[in-house]
Formats: structure tokens, C-alpha cells, sequence
């Protein structure tokens, strides 16, 4: 009985941490100067390519076309091409510490990439849920996936064919920043659109 005690005690806690509904409203008004910075992604702004690409993955040396500015992706090492709107550059969302809901913040650039799907039905997409380090493996993939499919389902309700997407959760196993801070971290808890074929 004395055992169990502890473990419930610590169920409780995590579970009433958990369930809270309360929302942080995003704040445009952040200072960026000094040692500390904001991550962009955590201010739903698109994220510039020397903190989006992995260490790892180098950057296609391909330009883009002539339409769009010269991006590369931060999933693959092709260049991707741009839609009139010039959104689908940004095939990351960036989640909160043990939270799986999409920010509107993300909002255009999924209606992007939705809108892009629609019109191309050959296309195809695997999104791919990530969590940072914290937390056992098995929550951090279950964490992972429930962020790859909220971002599905919202490429979905914006007009995405649901045969052109294609879920996978990494949970902690494909880190873009290895540090063990708070930037790293958020750089982390992410779920990555990542094309499989383009038309």
C-alpha cells in the first residue's frame, strides 16, 4: 500500500498539470535584443534557414525558381517550389511545451500547403511529430504523433486529400538543435511537413 502511495501522488500531480486549458496569448511586442532571444517559430513567424536547418542535412546548393526568393527547405535537400502566396516555405509548427494544438499563428501556411495539395492531387506528404527531450520515450512519441496528425487533420479541413497524407511520429529521435535548453528544446516540439513527391 506504502508503495503505491508515491506513484499516486505523482499521477495526481502530472495529471492536474496536464489539464490545464489556459492559453499564454502570443505577444508581438517581445524585445529581441540582448543574449536571450525568442525563437521565431514560438512568435509564429517563419523561421530563417540558419536556425531551421538541421546540422546534419546540408542545404541544397540548387537555386529556387526565379518566382520565389532563394529558400531552401529545412526537411529536404531540394528546393521547394513556391505557390502565388509564397507560403509553403514554412514547413514547420512549433508546439508548446506538452501541448499538440496548432497555434492560427500556422494557420496560412497550412491553408499554403492545403491549397497546393488541392490543386496538385499527385502530390504527396508525410508530416512528420517531434517532441524535445523531456519526457519518457513513449510519451514523447505518443506526444509526436498526436502533433502529426493535428496538423493532417487541419491540411485536411483546409481542402488536403486525405490519401495525399502520410503520418509518422519521431517522438525525441530526430532533434534539429541537440543542446538541453530552453531554445533547443523549442526548436524540438515541432511537427515538419515534408513532401514525398511534388508535381
Amino acid at each position: 500500500m506504502r508503495a503505491t502511495l508515491p506513484a499516486v501522488l505523482l499521477i495526481a500531480t502530472l495529471t492536474s498539470a496536464c489539464s490545464f486549458k489556459g492559453e499564454i496569448p502570443p505577444s508581438k511586442n517581445i524585445a529581441q535584443e540582448g543574449v536571450f532571444r525568442v525563437h521565431p517559430g514560438l512568435l509564429g513567424k517563419p523561421v530563417p534557414a540558419e536556425l531551421a536547418t538541421p546540422v546534419s542535412q546540408p542545404v541544397a546548393a540548387a537555386p529556387a525558381p526565379a518566382a520565389a526568393p532563394a529558400t531552401a527547405s529545412a526537411t529536404t535537400d531540394t528546393p521547394i517550389k513556391m505557390d502565388a502566396v509564397g507560403l509553403r516555405t514554412q514547413r514547420s509548427v512549433y508546439f508548446d511545451l506538452n501541448r499538440a494544438d496548432i497555434k492560427a499563428d500556422y494557420d496560412p501556411a497550412l491553408r499554403a500547403h492545403a491549397r497546393y495539395l488541392a490543386e496538385h492531387p499527385k502530390a504527396r506528404v508525410r508530416i512528420e511529430g517531434n517532441a524535445d527531450e523531456r519526457g519518457s520515450a513513449d510519451y514523447n512519441n505518443r506526444l509526436g504523433l498526436k502533433r502529426a496528425e493535428n496538423v493532417r487533420n487541419r491540411l485536411i479541413s483546409h481542402g488536403a486529400g486525405k490519401k495525399q497524407l502520410s503520418i509518422k511520429t519521431l517522438g525525441a529521435s530526430s532533434p534539429r538543435k541537440t543542446g538541453h535548453d530552453e531554445e533547443s528544446w523549442a526548436e524540438n516540439r515541432r511537427s515538419d511537413v515534408v513532401y514525398e513527391r511534388e508535381e
